[in-house]
């Protein structure tokens, strides 16, 4: 018998792995239906005593899986650490859920029992389906796919009937909140706070930080952790969508990004949890939800917020400690992983050598360009935005929206939050149908500009519009080449910038002569900044986008999704030509 099972572990463990696919995929529907579909209450009580009974299930048969495949293997590999992890978690919940002690009762709630049911089929689909070795996908074509599947399921959860708190939302309202979630937007036809029951923000949750970080990414990840490794073709294909030069990266790489990610927004989300006051919360449950949804949502730069008119709540609108933790939060994640971790490089060599000095007496050793290039362009270009920004907002809007704070401080702070949040987090701690004229042309500028490449914001990003003014200064002084740094920068990145800004500019010009069409009487300044903020995923609107028709709320999904995409990337994936020629036509010069 026992070694049947060894045999089985060894040479038949995808039929395993199928199968445990299939019961976990089975729990998780009837998991589904019960908390966000089910409304009859004798259902629903059986339901209630019937998933205890399934995730022991699942718990046992995750503990002979995993205990027989180390058994068969006769050692621990990658491949089990994810297995072990489930069993854990699993063995804390069981104890929780069976002791007496009072300090366990947070984990007898049936949050814990659905989460652990979910971790095994994501685990089990990551084992199954997550791995391309048959059969190549463009990683463009990957990527769009990807957010074309996220934002159909989520659309599916959000119309369920339990995830609105009185009634199931339309189709049309369902599709624009989950395109707004996973292209992480913030724009919202619907009031967020009053609208979604707690399931349904929990979905706009899990929307928004795969959004944030792509699907592609997720799957990766736990891929990899699950499944004990990545096929050659799967780390060439990862390369590319991560844009990495070097394949042996690639898994490092995804470890970092995701590692990163929940180190930035459990920090931020600790801070937000202690900013705010007890007495604005019905539980402490609550009062944690809140904290680690603006957490992720600051992060992430999508601006969706569970408070009655977002960050310009009373309880937060004069909290300037929470404002600058959640504009800490989406300036880190507009900066963009790459820089990130380049700095984080330059910091730990520096740190490393500061102490070799101190301790050792070693001298220090010089390395040229620790900082690449793209971190310093970037640095510079969004600390010329901050400042700018945050100024020229306090200048324009003191003696109007800024005059509801009472202190300079305040003053200073709103200024610096929303000026930085118009390139595109998407929060507003001052009342938007307020600002002054030229205040909304600065907001529709900076979130035509954006955050950094590779990062969660959105717009044109920080380095297209460098470059571009660079070019422009760089032709005006009568050179042929744009130097900065000590660097020239190649002349295709030139290109591809105007490329860039030639394409946003046609989107939205294309979204906002769609919208006269539909919503032309809802004015052209509101549908003007309703469109630079799709397309630039920032989220601020002037108020119109519960007005829109339907059609113009399609217009504006569309005009989200490309924002996201990134017109020129899907160009190039859908007729790039991959021929190379052996020719070169004469050069010719044209007139301007």
């Amino acid at each position: 018998m026992l070694s049947d099972l060894r045999y089985i572990f060894k040479y038949r463990e995808k039929t395993v792995d199928r199968v445990m696919l299939y019961i976990s995929l089975t729990c998780c529907l009837a998991i589904l239906f019960h908390i966000g579909y089910n409304t009859n209450e004798v259902t629903g009580r059986y339901f209630e005593s019937s998933i205890p009974w399934t995730f022991y299930g699942l718990f046992f048969l995750s503990l002979v899986r995993t205990t027989l495949a180390i058994a068969a293997k006769r050692q621990i590999s990658v491949s089990h650490y994810g297995g072990i992890a489930l069993i854990i978690y699993f063995m804390l919940v069981t104890i929780g859920r069976s002791s007496s002690n009072d300090f366990f009762n947070f984990l007898r709630q049936p949050e814990w029992l659905y989460l652990g049911i979910f971790a095994v089929f994501l685990t089990e689909l990551s084992k199954n389906s997550l791995f391309f070795d048959n059969f190549y996908f463009n990683p463009t074509i990957l990527f769009v796919i990807s957010f074309l599947f996220l934002i159909f399921i989520g659309t599916l959860l959000l119309m369920l009937p339990k995830a609105g708190a009185e009634h199931s939302l339309r189709f049309i309202d369902a599709l624009f909140m989950a395109t707004s979630a996973v292209c992480i937007t913030g724009l919202s036809t619907i009031n967020v706070a009053t609208t979604f029951s707690p399931f349904g923000h929990t979905v706009l949750l899990i929307l928004i930080q795969l959004g944030g970080l792509g699907i592609m990414t997720f799957t990766g990840f736990f891929g990899y952790f699950f499944s004990g490794g990545f096929s050659y073709k799967n780390q060439l294909m990862y390369s590319e969508f991560l844009g990495q030069n070097k394949v042996a990266s690639v898994i490092n790489t995804l470890l970092k990004i995701i590692f990163l990610t929940l180190l930035f927004e459990a920090i931020g989300a600790v801070f937000i949890f202690f900013g705010t006051e007890a007495s604005d919360f019905e539980s402490n449950g609550d009062r944690v939800f809140f904290a680690v949804f603006h957490a992720v949502s600051a992060f992430c730069n999508a601006g969706f917020s569970t408070a009655t008119d977002g960050l310009y709540h009373a309880s937060i609108r004069y909290n300037y400690g929470v404002q600058l933790v959640v504009a800490c939060l989406f300036i880190a994640g507009g900066f963009g992983f790459g820089i990130v971790f380049n700095v984080y490089t330059f910091a730990k060599r520096w740190v490393i050598s500061f102490f070799q000095k101190l301790i050792a007496n070693k001298p220090y050793v010089y390395r040229a360009w620790v900082i690449n290039f793209n971190t310093r362009l970037v640095i510079w270009m969004t600390g010329i935005l901050l400042v700018v920004s945050t100024v020229l907002t306090f200048i324009l809007e003191y003696g109007n929206t800024l005059q509801e704070h009472p202190t300079l401080w305040g003053k200073w702070v709103a200024a610096f939050f929303m000026g930085n949040s118009s390139r595109t987090a998407g929060f507003n701690v001052v009342d938007m149908n307020m600002l002054s004229f030229p205040t909304i042309m600065l907001a529709t500028l900076l979130m035509w500009i954006g955050a950094a490449p590779g990062s969660t914001g959105g717009g044109i990003k920080t380095t297209t519009f460098a470059v571009a003014i660079l070019n422009i200064v760089s032709l005006a002084r009568g050179k042929d080449k744009l130097e900065i740094f000590g660097r020239h920068v190649a002349p295709d990145s030139v290109n591809k910038a105007f490329a860039i800004i030639a394409l946003s500019i046609f989107a939205v010009g294309t979204t906002v002569f769609a919208l006269s069409i539909t919503d032309g009487h809802l004015g052209l300044l509101p549908i003007t900044f309703e469109s630079f903020s799709a397309y630039a995923t920032c989220g601020l609107s002037l108020g119109i986008t519960p007005q829109l028709s339907a059609a113009g709320k399609a217009i504006v999904i569309g005009c989200m999704f490309m924002g996201r995409v990134g017109l020129l990337t899907l160009l190039v994936a859908l007729i790039k030509n991959v021929k190379n020629r052996s020719y070169e036509y004469p050069q010719e010069k044209v007139l301007f």
